[in-house]
């Protein structure tokens, strides 16, 4: 059994102007010490997704439907007294901006406590200890001090490695990190990265890379979901989706990465188009006003994930288009497609 079951999971906004559906039908699991990452562009969902995990969407956020399971157990539900039991110290989450996350009128080491105190035995002397090793652990210098300083104190760099010690603290079994090396520079960025590959496979924890950056993913993931609009338009490892892309808006990310190998006067390609508006969201493919492949049937309707190869899985008609003419479709009885055997492996 996986770790975190989610299952078809909507969460909107009920705005004056109508619902915005910001996840819309997400589904995914993830296993004991793996790394997942979830990447799109803004808006497409990615923290929206986080933070439905963890309930703690902001008002008019609410979970529409959907199943979420943390070790067989259901969330989507579950009282606010078996939620904080697990937020913080079995799921822990890094937010994108240290500055904003962490409480300006209160000392680095009371808000570094305050989880320990929560949610472990420990009592004030052993929970100081405790955290002094987590500041330690992250590669801060003389704890004793940055324990009396207020987040204003330190550096980007610093508080991003404060959250990483305060998400740390209860040794989770799961560690969101929601674009934790977004607001750092490049040299910080590696060094963060480095920190949390490291304690994971000290730890053993499972990790949910949230960004935009998909050379982060490419360094972390084991497992990549591709996002656009709120659904999930293709997932599958790290090397199905950089070598192997089978959804038009995941070609378009990887094109529009800078490459070194490509002549210095070379422009990238970038994606057509803005962001679809999630108040008026088109009846097929959402992808679909922006793709320069679009077919009628595209306009027409959405295309139901499918199996394009082992251990992946894309929704877009262009596949569907492709496994036709290779006659390498696998459907039921009832016509439904069940995968689509587009690199000639065995897919049974």
């Amino acid at each position: 059994m996986a770790m975190l079951e989610v299952k078809d999971l909507h969460t909107s906004f009920c705005t004056p102007a109508g619902e915005v559906k910001a996840v819309n039908g997400v589904s995914f699991n993830l296993d004991e010490g793996r790394v997942l990452g979830i990447v799109g562009e803004s808006g497409s969902g990615k923290s929206v997704t986080a933070y439905s995990i963890l309930q703690i969407l902001t008002h008019p956020g609410r979970i529409v439907s959907g199943s979420i399971k943390f070790r067989g157990e259901e969330l989507v539900g579950a009282g606010e007294g078996a939620l904080r039991k697990i937020r913080g110290n079995k799921i822990s989450i890094i937010f994108q901006d240290p500055m904003t996350s962490l409480n300006p009128v209160y000392t680095v080491g009371n808000q570094l406590m305050e989880s320990i105190l929560l949610h472990t035995g420990r009592n004030k002397e052993e929970s100081r200890k405790h955290a002094m090793e987590m500041l330690r652990l992250v590669g801060i210098s003389e704890p004793e001090k940055r324990m009396k300083q207020y987040p204003y104190e330190l550096s980007g760099g610093m508080r991003q490695r404060v959250m990483i010690a305060m998400a740390m603290a209860c040794e989770p079994d799961i560690l969101i990190a929601d674009e934790p090396t977004t607001a750092l520079d490049v040299t910080i960025q590696a060094q963060i990265l480095e920190l949390m590959q490291s304690l994971q496979k000290k730890m053993g924890m499972a990790i949910i890379m949230i960004t935009h950056d998909l050379g982060v993913i490419a360094g972390m993931c084991d497992e990549v979901i591709v996002m656009y609009a709120g659904s999930v338009c293709e997932r599958g490892t790290a090397d199905n989706i950089f070598y192997r892309p089978r959804h038009e808006y995941t070609k378009g990310l990887i094109r529009s990465i800078p490459n070194i190998d490509r002549d210095s006067r070379e422009r990238l390609i970038p994606i057509a188009g803005t962001p679809i508006d999630l108040l008026r969201m088109p009846k097929g493919c959402p992808f679909a006003p922006r793709c320069e492949h679009a077919m009628k049937v595209c306009l027409d309707g959405k295309a139901d994930e499918v199996f394009v190869g082992k251990d992946h899985i894309a929704a877009c008609w262009m596949n569907v288009r492709e496994a036709m003419a290779k006659n390498a479709l696998v459907c039921d009885e009832n016509g439904k497609i069940l995968r689509m055997n587009l690199d000639g492996g065995d897919m049974a």
